[in-house]
């Protein structure tokens, strides 16, 4: 056993080692090289990093995430300060408006200038870089709005958030009326006990809304997903996991795994709304990807979960990835 464990050690010190040795290439790379091929493909082509991206990258995530990326690794004194600003108005939520319009032109005059390009010639430019700063800090002011409804908990003393719970009931159960509003009944859309409230401590008002917007805006979807979570086989606790699913959706957008969706959907600012849809598609994915894999009992779920989480992650590394929900409907 002892001279297996040591193996172990040394595979573990092997792979340490080499990703040791890629993160030390790339810094490398980053620190030295990059600069230099900036500065040769700037005297050969006439045009910075940021307008090579803007007119060679088609719109969308590959184009927005070049920014990105050139913004982040930028060596110019005005460019760090100026993304700096930007991360702090988008964290204190305040690139909205009348705001986000100042915000914009400040950002693209800025860079106009540090970068030395004539507006009147690079007219183009001035508006798919706008439209990139608009997804990079819209998507960081939308982590900030999700994260304040996470942090949120469901108040039953709270008449908007009691509304919202008997508004996903009776988009879900149409044609049965609660009998109360501490009842067995909640069960029979997936909540543990009698009291719902108890169920969103995780994912506080967040796990509500998601939920009341999937029963709501993709009603016949939803209700095709609670048929399936009812199934005498493959049955799972339609709001339990529907929470689960909303704790999935938020890791990704927190990562920054939900770049490639929110990219290539959004037209505008990245809002709630969109953070739902993604939500809404994540659960009725997930249903499919269950159901499929024809689980022996809910106590795989975790299993049946992360590989469905992998599957998505796999898929949003596709630069050109959008996701929509298929209104086919299959019978098990």
């Amino acid at each position: 056993m002892s001279t297996i464990a040591n193996l172990n050690f040394i595979l573990l010190d092997i792979k340490s080692l080499f990703a040791i040795m890629n993160f030390s290439i790339w810094w490398i790379f980053s620190y030295y090289f990059r600069p230099i091929i900036k500065w040769f493909l700037r005297r050969t082509t006439g045009l910075c990093e940021l307008q090579r991206i803007c007119y060679g990258e088609v719109s969308g995530a590959p184009r927005i995430k070049g920014v990105e990326n050139s913004l982040n690794l930028s060596r110019s004194k005005q460019i760090k300060q100026l993304v700096h600003h930007l991360n702090d108005i988008s964290a204190n939520k305040r690139f909205t408006g009348a705001n986000e319009r100042e915000v914009l032109k400040g950002t693209v005059r800025t860079v106009l200038l540090v970068k030395k390009i004539n507006p009147k010639i690079h007219y183009q430019f001035v508006s798919a870089f706008g439209k990139c700063i608009e997804q990079i800090w819209g998507y960081k002011q939308l982590i900030a709005e999700v994260e304040e409804l996470r942090q949120m908990q469901y108040d039953s003393d709270n008449f908007n958030h009691e509304r919202k719970l008997f508004d996903l009931w009776d988009s879900l159960m149409p044609h049965e009326k609660l009998e109360s509003r501490v009842t067995r009944q909640w069960q029979n859309i997936g909540f543990q006990g009698e009291d719902p409230k108890t169920d969103f401590r995780g994912m506080g008002l967040l796990g509500l809304e998601n939920l009341l917007f999937f029963a709501t805006e993709y009603r016949a979807p939803a209700q095709h997903v609670l048929s399936h979570s009812n199934h005498p086989i493959y049955g799972y606790c339609f709001a339990i996991v529907g929470i689960n699913l909303t704790s999935m959706a938020w890791t990704l957008l927190k990562d920054g795994t939900a770049k490639t969706y929110f990219y290539n959907i959004s037209k505008s600012l990245p809002t709630m709304r969109l953070f739902h849809s993604f939500y809404s598609y994540l659960f009725y994915e997930f249903d499919r990807f269950w159901v499929e894999s024809k689980p022996t009992n809910i106590m795989e779920f975790s299993n049946v979960k992360n590989k469905f989480e992998q599957n998505i992650r796999v898929l949003l590394q596709n630069p050109n990835t959008e996701f929509r929900i298929s209104l086919s409907v299959e019978i098990v």
